[in-house]
């Protein structure tokens, strides 16, 4: 008998935390491994050490119901009946996937893994990266076997969205596939199989790839629009308006985190980078931070002005910063105007000013990630400075 029925590593973590909350609250005995002390310690206190609604109350569930261990040693492993890795690949500073981290992980775990354990890969992964894992672990001699399950949640919403979402499964027998559909049974309300792991790969890359194509096409729209003085959110509202086959349609804003950019260029490499879309959408998202410096360029002389920046995570009401897009739009101002000031509601760094501070001593103000506690400022209370708002969070038509 196993200690545990399900051991996550990585648990922690964005994407290993609320699922493993979630098992835990469905009846599922997990244990959460992880290397990060600080982050364990908190969670064994009851609290998410970032932004999740709900959060606290259903880890404290968890906690109370028994369900729910944390760990930082690998053994959990080995005391576990099913194993959910949560790390994907990365891309390298050359847009190329990078497996290295992820075999080095299983390198690091092998002598952990028994014989009839199943490993369920949750994190994107490069497509055929599951067949490489089970070929891995059979020329180990390893009897382990490996399944593809993609997290498909919004972060912040994880919980919720677990409950709600189709979750997507895949193996390479009936025997495991059946294991894993009854586990994610257990926290979700239907599961969608595939016939092969590689089109859950696929599928996952394909979806995000898609949002971030949409984003490029809003930013690409919002920059037409505004190089001929045009007010791209009033169209934007007409196109929308009782018209379903628009509703798709995103407003313009930062396009970023640790996995939209990321998947796309994955995506394009596994197509011998024939992925034309693909590259067209992150040189107008990356793009898009340098396209607002050179149009404020042309407005002001930078190098005598201070700019602020209002949120610096990638995304609206969210504590996490990895890959944001407003420490490239810091970089770039930094290089063109007299001083850049730096603020946001839910991250704490020494660098950053108080709200009050950045606004009063701001020449020009920035919305990069428009937290909902922004709505407070109202940009015409402050006639000399100017405001940038590609979101139209404080919307100045109707």
């Amino acid at each position: 008998m196993k200690k545990y029925q399900l051991c996550v590593i990585g648990g922690a973590g964005h994407v290993g935390l609320p699922l493993g909350v979630a098992f835990a609250n469905g009846g599922v005995k997990t244990v959460l491994f992880d290397l990060n002390e600080v982050w364990l310690k908190k969670i064994e206190s009851g609290k998410f050490p970032f932004k999740e609604h709900n959060g606290d109350k259903e880890l404290r569930a968890a906690l109370k119901k028994k369900k729910l261990f944390t760990s930082t040693k690998p053994e959990s492993i080995a005391q576990s009946e099913t194993i959910i890795l949560i790390t994907g690949t990365p891309v390298d500073k050359y847009l190329n996937p990078d497996l290295r981290e992820l075999f080095d992980m299983l390198e690091k775990y092998l002598s952990y893994f028994r014989g009839g354990q199943t490993l369920i890969l949750r994190s994107t992964v490069y497509p055929g990266i599951s067949e490489q894992i089970q070929k891995f672990f059979n020329e180990k001699g390893k009897k382990v076997s490996v399944a593809f399950c993609p997290e498909r949640i919004a972060q912040g919403h994880s919980l919720r969205e677990l409950r709600e979402l189709p979750q997507i499964v895949s193996a390479f027998n009936n025997k495991t596939l059946h294991k894993v559909s009854a586990l994610f049974k257990k926290i979700s309300p239907s599961i969608v199989t595939t016939k092969k792991p590689i089109e859950a790969e696929l599928s996952k890359l394909f979806s995000n790839a898609w949002r971030y194509i949409k984003f490029a096409v809003a930013n690409q729209f919002f920059m037409i629009a505004d190089q001929h003085d045009l007010d791209y959110h009033h169209i934007h509202s007409v196109m929308v308006q009782d018209y379903a086959r628009n509703a798709d349609l995103p407003r313009p804003g930062f396009a970023a985190g640790p996995c939209l950019f990321k998947d796309t260029m994955q995506l394009a490499a596994f197509n011998h980078n024939n992925f034309f879309l693909g590259h067209s959408s992150m040189l107008i998202n990356e793009g898009l931070p340098n396209y607002l410096v050179q149009k404020l360029r042309g407005q002001h002389d930078l190098r005598a002005k201070t700019v602020g920046i209002l949120g610096m995570a990638f995304k609206a009401d969210s504590d996490d910063a990895r890959d944001s897009l407003s420490y490239k739009l810091k970089k770039i101002l930094e290089a063109q105007s007299g001083k850049v000031l730096l603020h946001d509601v839910h991250i704490e760094h020494p660098s950053f000013v108080g709200l009050d501070e950045l606004i009063k001593s701001s020449d020009i103000i920035i919305l990069a990630a428009p937290h909902q506690e922004y709505k407070s400022i109202n940009p015409k209370k402050h006639p000399k400075k100017t405001f940038v708002d590609i979101w139209n969070f404080w919307p100045q038509t109707k």
